[in-house]
């Protein structure tokens, strides 16, 4: 019978790769540490010590992306700019990167590598895990950019709520500029709101 210290299993990260876990345990240990609960597949090939805060979906993006980042409505949803609660995540990747195959419902976007990183911080998503998130005043930006497939429905109510609860217009329009064909119908929509 093979007994599994609480050693072994502090070795391990919160989360980690099965070839992470084989450098601490032998085989026999790591299934039996799967039979009893220890640890848990959030994903294929990727398991997490029980018991740990965090959003699967999200560890399991950003473990198999560096670059992935929330997007869209997605991201106005955590800066509480929509009601929604997307059906998907929508995950910003460069233009060129390569797009992993996940099980989580991901609608994957491409943009453009020179204005990536624009707006982009990190969100702590448990587990000692972050993912990128871009800004509320990106998010805004790219609604108003993608109005042909979101909808501007979308992109005005975002930024009609991002301006109740005292977003700065400066501020707004500043990162807008690295985005010229989003300028115009940006500054008409902020005209007929303010």
């Amino acid at each position: 019978m093979v007994v599994v210290s609480a050693d072994l299993l502090a070795a391990l990260p919160p989360t980690f790769r099965y070839s992470q876990a084989r450098e601490c345990l032998n085989e026999r240990q790591f299934r039996k540490l799967i039979d009893e609960g220890e640890i848990i597949a959030i994903a294929r090939g990727l398991y997490r010590k029980r018991g740990l805060a965090g959003d699967d979906d999200l560890i399991d993006l950003a473990s198999r992306s560096p670059d992935a980042t929330l997007c869209l409505r997605s991201a106005l949803a955590r800066h509480d700019l929509i009601d929604d609660i997307p059906a998907e995540i929508d995950i910003a990747i460069p233009r060129g990167a390569w797009t992993p195959h996940t099980e989580a419902p991901v609608r994957w976007r491409h943009f453009d590598t020179k204005t990536f990183p624009i707006g982009r911080g990190l969100l702590d998503i448990g587990d000692e895990s972050t993912i990128g998130l871009y800004s509320a005043e990106r998010s805004i930006i790219d609604a108003f950019r993608m109005r042909n497939i979101e909808g501007p429905e979308l992109a005005n109510e975002s930024l009609k709520r991002w301006l109740r609860s005292g977003g700065r217009p400066s501020e707004l329009l500043r990162v807008a500029r690295d985005f010229p064909r989003t300028l115009t119908p940006l500054r008409q929509t902020m005209e007929i709101l303010l």
